[in-house]
């Protein structure tokens, strides 16, 4: 598969208003690159979520789940590092 589809949680365009232009532009190139490798060699599971990935962009994560089935990524959050992990 070239590239995989990314769906972005309702929840997430709340996320990313609340975020600076700076933040998000390099927010949306992690999740570009993640486009066409999603589980690089690098790529970090959450402990406790059954498919659920992370992707470092400075102080922020996107939260991300990976279904190679149907070549898609679904954007789950974009939180600061101290937030990102509370309630998964």
């Amino acid at each position: 598969m070239d590239s995989y589809k990314v769906v972005f949680k309702p929840s997430v365009e709340k996320d990313l208003k609340s975020l600076s232009k700076t933040v998000v532009s390099r927010v949306v190139k992690r999740i570009e690159d993640r486009r066409r490798e999603p589980l690089p060699p690098r790529a970090v599971k959450l402990s406790g979520a059954q498919r659920l990935y992370r992707i470092r962009g400075g102080d922020y994560r996107v939260v991300y789940e990976v279904d190679t089935k149907v070549g898609e990524i679904t954007i789950h959050y974009v939180r600061h590092r101290r937030e990102v992990y509370r309630g998964l």
